[in-house]
């Protein structure tokens, strides 16, 4: 079966599901794009990557790399292969002791991993085809109105996003340093993105 390389384009808050986001990944040289819902703490740890984000103890993701790395253990790439029930499939393709071994894994934690081991994302032609939007340039209003697949049961839910454009510059950096200190990391991540909104 013929694979299309993956990257990262988007991770939005979800309009339709609380406490879930939109994580969109795009073929690379293309124009379709996937969206793949998952859950706030899989979503804070994909964005503490994508940030360059340092947390003051490991989080699991980064637990997994470690011990990874320890043993020798080379993820090579991460697939998308299927989608049942509005749930994606995806699988880790791993190298230690000179064998290669397929993990089985949730989509949000093996592309988590992808950004830490800094390899490859794939799905196959088929899945995109079926599953995959095609859009016009960086337009993520599709997200507002999309139909999400349902979260697994053990997803706990985060608190709805706290608005910070009522709150001034200086409130918002104070804000960030609490954020990060406490390592509220999903946090910390929107408040950065309301101080790159007014940058622009």
């Amino acid at each position: 079966m013929k694979k299309i390389k993956l990257e990262i384009v988007g991770l939005s808050y979800s309009q339709t599901q609380s406490g879930a986001y939109a994580l969109v990944l795009g073929e690379v040289q293309g124009r379709r794009r996937l969206p793949v819902i998952i859950g706030g703490f899989e979503a804070q740890a994909i964005a503490i990557e994508l940030e360059k984000m340092t947390p003051s103890r490991p989080l699991t993701h980064d637990l997994f790399k470690s011990l990874a790395d320890a043993y020798e253990i080379h993820l090579e790439e991460v697939i998308i292969y299927n989608l049942v029930d509005g749930i994606f499939y995806a699988k880790l393709i791993c190298q230690g002791n000179g064998k290669l071994e397929e993990i089985d894994a949730r989509t949000s934690d093996a592309i988590a991993l992808a950004v830490r081991f800094k390899v490859p994302i794939y799905t196959y032609e088929f899945l995109l085809a079926s599953s995959g939007i095609i859009i016009e340039g960086e337009d993520f209003a599709f997200l507002e109105n999309l139909e999400t697949p349902s979260i697994p049961p053990e997803v706990v839910p985060s608190q709805q996003p706290v608005p910070y454009s009522s709150m001034s510059d200086e409130e918002l950096q104070e804000n960030l340093i609490k954020a990060i200190e406490s390592e509220s990391y999903e946090k910390a991540a929107r408040i950065r993105d309301e101080i790159s909104k007014r940058k622009q």
